[in-house]
């Protein structure tokens, strides 16, 4: 199997990722439209949980992904197929484990969390998914440890497709029954997203087995013990950051009851953060999520071969791959919030100062991501842990503190997030100085993309007005800026020579 360079793996799962936003809106609009901020609201509250159980099981497939890679680059054939039948064996039990508790202690859940009952479809609805997305989880951990990113960014748009025609299918069918039973049909896209992308990977590995000539692999309890060993610290930092997500689940609407709003009112002002804020937010840490899984498998390689120069520079790559990700959308979506959500969701672009705050903590959250990855595949599994966990101790008493406020309302939560993550960002680069004795060159990392990003908004703002007042479209005055300012932004960096073209051709046709 071809090896793929840490640019080229990025583009590949990164147009991969796009696309599934894109089919993702396919999901999110007609959902909108069809039961509103309220019953996004209901199946917003359930999908924590889920995205906690994604998170938990998460440090197997990076785990997988980075023995494999140690194990491929050594020559090590035998070992590959053993960490991957360990890890299926450990998603296997995670998910059906994991399934069996949510569709068990469904209605003691939402008593606890004081949700509205009529979430409880949802919840039950989501419950399926954990057992089918286990199984692939653990088949992308080993063709990502392989360094061909092809296969898992297929899966991706099989489950993205799965998810909406299932999803929205069963919303619309649903739908005469109640809003909250058309959340729960679309919460069930999820599992069925999960099954058919599962298929797809089994298929894939059954064609790649045939090129790894190994008549028999024994048992290798040693196998099951490194993987344990890298997969906790990894799952419980993944876990640290998706409590985020679980503490505005169970923080915010409670909190905005005692700041004097109604059950109805703070369902829709969560609803907000989560089914629109977030799911924009979510598009760049799409690219940073590619970045991460094309990162851990290629770091672990010099690592463990002790290659320096070629992790240093695989290092500055990452960091500066990251900024020039985060840097124009967090410019972007804070300055044309309220366009970009009349765009998207027609009519239901309420919410559109929340999305502008919320925007501000992208830059940290990638930091914190490319960082932490970087950190893992080094062999330090713990450190960004603990620094992510201090981000998550100080989210909460800013929580606890600002959202009860009523003129700060939910906009404590969002505040608590940015800060959050900016904490973990900076320990994790004060500890990449400390351990790998890495230091970041902020000019070309930092400072240039930050000045591609300025005059890129200062002309998609030009460039909106302008066609606004010529068409008084907004969502075509909004199409447009948002396109011809990513092609300013590429020749921004070309110009500022924050990419050089013979680099890029490089990095994308050599490892």
């Amino acid at each position: 199997m071809i090896k793929q360079s840490l640019m080229r793996g990025t583009i590949i799962l990164g147009a991969a990722g796009m696309l599934c936003k894109f089919l993702g809106l396919f999901f999110r609009w007609p959902l909108q439209m069809l039961i509103g901020d309220e019953g996004v609201g209901y199946y917003q509250m359930s999908f924590p949980l889920y995205m906690f159980f994604i998170a938990a099981a998460s440090g197997i497939p990076v785990a997988v992904s980075k023995m494999v890679s140690e194990s491929y680059a050594t020559e090590d054939y035998v070992r590959v197929i053993q960490i991957l039948r360990k890890s299926i064996l450990l998603m296997f039990i995670l998910g059906t484990g994991f399934s069996a508790i949510l569709l068990i202690f469904s209605k003691p859940i939402i008593h606890f969390l004081r949700w509205d009952n009529k979430s409880y479809y949802s919840l039950v609805a989501i419950a399926f998914a954990p057992m089918f997305i286990s199984i692939m989880s653990a088949f992308r951990g080993f063709f990502q440890g392989m360094q061909n990113m092809n296969y898992t960014a297929v899966s991706q748009v099989i489950e993205q497709i799965g998810r909406v025609v299932v999803g929205v299918g069963l919303a619309y069918i649903l739908l005469p029954r109640g809003i909250e039973y058309s959340a729960g049909g679309a919460a069930l896209g999820a599992a069925a997203g999960g099954l058919f992308g599962g298929l797809y990977l089994i298929k894939k590995y059954f064609d790649v087995r045939k090129d790894i000539h190994i008549k028999h692999t024994p048992d290798n309890k040693d196998v099951l013990s490194v993987l344990l060993y890298i997969a906790i610290p990894v799952s419980i930092g993944a876990a640290v950051s998706s409590i985020m997500s679980l503490i505005d689940s169970a923080l915010v609407p409670q909190k905005l009851l005692e700041a004097g709003f109604t059950f109805k009112q703070s369902t829709i002002l969560y609803g907000q953060l989560t089914g629109k804020a977030f799911i924009l937010i979510n598009i760049p840490l799409t690219l940073s999520a590619a970045l991460c899984a094309s990162l851990v498998p290629i770091i672990a390689e010099y690592h463990i071969l002790n290659r320096k120069l070629e992790l240093v520079s695989k290092v500055d790559l990452a960091f500066k791959l990251s900024t020039v990700i985060a840097l124009p959308c967090m410019f972007g979506l804070y300055t044309l919030a309220h366009p970009i959500l009349e765009l998207i969701f027609p009519g239901q672009s309420s919410g559109f100062n929340i999305l502008q705050y919320s925007s501000i903590s992208i830059i940290f959250i990638i930091i914190a991501q490319t960082s932490t990855a970087i950190l893992q595949g080094s062999g330090y599994y713990i450190l960004p842990v603990v620094n992510l966990a201090i981000g998550c101790f100080v989210k909460i008493i800013i929580t606890l503190f600002l959202v009860p406020i009523p003129h700060i309302n939910i906009y404590g939560a969002i505040f608590g997030s940015t800060i959050g993550y900016a904490i973990a960002a900076i320990l994790n680069i004060v500890m990449l100085k400390r351990k790998l004795h890495i230091s970041i060159n902020y000019f070309q990392v930092l400072v240039k993309p930050l000045f591609a990003s300025i005059l890129m908004i200062i002309a998609v703002v030009f460039i909106y007005m302008n066609v606004y007042n010529y068409t008084m479209s907004s969502r075509f005055a909004c199409f447009s800026a948002i396109l011809l300012g990513m092609i300013i932004y590429i020749i921004l960096l070309i110009i500022f020579k924050i990419f050089k073209y013979s680099e890029i051709k490089n990095r994308i046709i050599k490892k």
